[in-house]
């Protein structure tokens, strides 16, 4: 394929945008080569600057669970983009996308929307901290909550010390308030409680975590986690951004069968356009303004144009459950098959799969946390990303990220991919 148009685009971006794009994964540095411009987009399909069409394995990164231009959302935001876009004040509409999310998810009586999962995370983050009267922060390595200073925190020196920042620009006070565990690891999580008893006001994780791979908790963690902040009066805040309205309608509480004290969205909730949201039962809920004294704003939160996009999607996410798990076969479709393939070839691998999230890891070992997932055959990724590229399917140009799969994608489609996998040096 030829990416001429796309490549002389990028050139130009430069100029004006820091490495040329707006997120740096956008920018092609973890696989090498140039990033491609899209166009358009329908259904499950890409079509970039040089006319060149593209089955979509990051569905815009998880939101677009039904496909690209599904007509119920693009309506929905035509329509009502008819009557304005932005005033800054209540409008209906976000009364009935609260109403929906508060039916279909678990554990949660009230939901407050922002405009990004980064915001949800920070907000979430500083609601925990203000309902607990206690500052500490654990999180886990490998886990993404955006680039809020409190989530870019990397490993101090041994399993009970503070954070460092891991970003110039995050300041050494930040990082002392975050404590860095590894995922999977209960015992880790333990020792740290023990060691800042009484100053720890939240653990926050990616239930199903998506931004190492696809990497599943194990049962002895994630309620281990539950009973743990139970026990220590610790809030389990749930970044559900990825998960949420994807893995099932009521995302990874329901599926898990574990209560998280704060759940955090985007991604689905907003039908992509830029939505997040934080949501609790509501006496956590009743510590935010204007009812309480922890203090969150935002001139475009609850946006009708998002908010109308949003309840879109959820709605038919709600008439229709079927959906959840129609994507889960289809992916348990492309990880058969892709295994195959790779069994055939003699190549190390590891797939994790869980619902409509999936990930190939090059290596014979089982990825589990971050570590387990850094010792992937990065080299190979990238051949393997370039050579599926060249066929027409578009991966997450990283060996860090979860694929998401659209319910549009066909099984025409997967056997397309299968095939591709079939023809690749590796």
């Amino acid at each position: 394929m030829l990416y001429k148009r796309s490549s002389a685009l990028f050139q130009e971006a430069k100029k004006y945008i820091p490495g040329g794009v707006n997120s740096p994964v956008r920018a092609f540095n973890a696989v090498g080569g140039e990033p491609i411009f899209v166009k358009k987009a329908k259904g499950a399909y890409l079509y970039d600057e040089d006319d060149n069409q593209l089955i979509d394995y990051i569905a815009s990164w998880g939101p677009l669970i039904l496909g690209h231009a599904y007509e119920p959302v693009i309506n929905a935001v035509i329509e009502k983009a008819k009557k304005g876009t932005s005033f800054g004040m209540p409008t209906e509409i976000e009364t009935e996308l609260a109403r929906l999310a508060v039916k279909m998810v678990p554990n949660i009586d009230k939901i407050r929307f922002v405009n990004s999962g980064t915001e949800a995370c920070m907000s979430a983050v500083r609601l925990a901290r203000g309902y607990t009267g206690k500052d500490k922060i654990i999180k886990f390595a490998g886990c993404y909550h955006g680039h809020s200073d409190s989530f870019l925190i990397q490993a101090g020196s041994g399993a009970v010390t503070f954070g460092s920042p891991n970003s110039p620009g995050v300041t050494q006070g930040t990082a002392k308030d975050t404590l860095l565990a590894d995922y999977n690891d209960l015992n880790g999580v333990q020792k740290l409680v023990e060691a800042n008893e009484n100053e720890i006001a939240a653990i926050i994780l990616e239930p199903v975590a998506g931004n190492m791979g696809c990497i599943i908790p194990s049962r002895e963690f994630i309620q281990g986690l539950r009973e743990l902040c139970t026990a220590h009066g610790i809030l389990l805040l749930f970044d559900e951004v990825m998960t949420g309205f994807r893995l099932g309608r009521g995302g990874a509480q329901e599926v898990l069968g574990i209560d998280a004290d704060i759940v955090m969205f985007g991604k689905v909730i907003g039908g992509g356009l830029p939505v997040g949201a934080f949501a609790a039962r509501s006496e956590i809920m009743s510590y935010l303004a204007p009812e309480g004294p922890v203090y969150q704003a935002g001139t475009l939160s609850g946006n009708p144009l998002a908010m109308s996009a949003g309840l879109a999607m959820l709605t038919a996410l709600n008439d229709n459950p079927k959906i959840f798990n129609s994507l889960a076969e289809k992916t348990e479709y492309l990880h058969k098959g892709i295994a195959q393939v790779l069994t055939e070839k003699d190549i190390p691998h590891q797939i994790n799969r869980m619902g409509s999230m999936i990930s190939v890891h090059f290596t014979d070992e089982p990825v589990t946390d971050f570590a387990s997932s850094a010792k992937g055959n990065n080299e190979r990724f990238k051949k393997y990303f370039h050579g599926m590229l060249a066929k027409g399917v578009y991966l997450p140009p990283s060996a860090f990220e979860s694929y998401f799969l659209n319910d549009a994608i066909s099984y025409e489609d997967l056997d397309a991919t299968i095939a591709a996998v079939r023809t690749l040096d590796l």
